[in-house]
């Protein structure tokens, strides 16, 4: 199957969600330390990418759309870093700073492609200082024409039922990306996008349960399409997209008919943005 991307140039997104600045670490290990038995690894080479809801963003703006993005970060060095980033690739940035937490930053170390750990520098967002997005979030829906949610459950979206509602209201269409099972928290929103792991375990927590044959086939394209259109109106959404890796994917309208898109798999070192992307 061929897809003609269409022009995106005049599309204006508002991407809101947990934003977080990807640090790399590149270099070889030729020896064992003599303070403890790890591998000693010579940095010569950092790479800085925009990560979470900032990645979204990213791929947008790499597609022609006029995208705003809208979250919460930290007064220090990794928010700079990520706001310049941004502003590099053509994102335009409504980020609140926050005097109380740090900018949310993973930094990888790798050496010959492979990862050798990660550190992970957050503190999740209280519902305080996620609040102050919803008046911003409410102005900037006059200036756009569709929102995408992305959500880490760093805090960020603490008031995203809210945030939904609001759009709704603004006749703006929302699209998710879901983080845990607690769905009704995007009770309204027109389309989520689940990966296969997480739409099974949503489906598992239905008060009757999923049949036995619909459970038995949520990795083919008539399973999945049956189990979505059953939760449709259970958290009153107007579609499901549901990510199955090497296997495609399958958008399931509440109406319409369903879409079944096959997927080439490749083999990659770095899987870091593949749920956003």
């Amino acid at each position: 199957m061929q897809l003609n991307v269409p022009d995106l140039g005049t599309a204006r997104v508002l991407v809101v969600g947990d934003v977080m600045l990807d640090r790399y670490w590149h270099g070889p290990t030729g020896r064992i330390s003599p303070e403890a038995p790890v591998p000693v690894l010579r940095v010569d080479e950092e790479d800085l990418r925009p990560g979470g809801a900032a990645n979204v963003a990213m791929n947008l703006g790499a597609l022609g759309v006029q995208v705003k993005l809208m979250g919460l970060i930290g007064h220090d060095e990794h928010g700079d870093r990520l706001e310049a980033q941004l502003k590099a690739g053509g994102v335009q940035s409504w980020l609140q700073r926050v005097d109380t937490h740090p900018t949310i930053c993973k930094l990888r170390v790798m050496s010959q492609r492979q990862q050798l750990m990660r550190l992970d520098f957050e503190q999740p967002f209280t519902a305080t200082e996620a609040g102050g997005l919803v008046a911003q979030f409410e102005a900037a829906l006059a200036e756009i024409d569709v929102v995408i949610v992305s959500d880490y459950a760093k805090g960020t979206l603490s008031a995203v039922t809210d945030l939904i509602a609001r759009a709704r209201k603004a006749n703006v269409p929302v699209l998710v990306d879901p983080k845990g099972t607690d769905w009704q928290r995007y009770r309204g929103a027109t389309l989520l996008t689940p990966n296969l792991p997480e739409f099974r375990a949503v489906l598992a927590l239905q008060p009757n349960g999923p049949d036995e044959a619909v459970q038995a086939l949520t990795n083919e394209a008539a399973g999945i399409e049956e189990a979505a259109r059953a939760l449709l109106p259970v958290y009153d959404l107007e579609g499901l997209l549901v990510t199955r890796g090497e296997h495609g994917m399958s958008l399931v309208p509440g109406t319409d008919e369903a879409l079944h898109l096959p997927a080439n798999a490749r083999e990659v070192y770095d899987v870091t943005g593949a749920g956003d992307t």
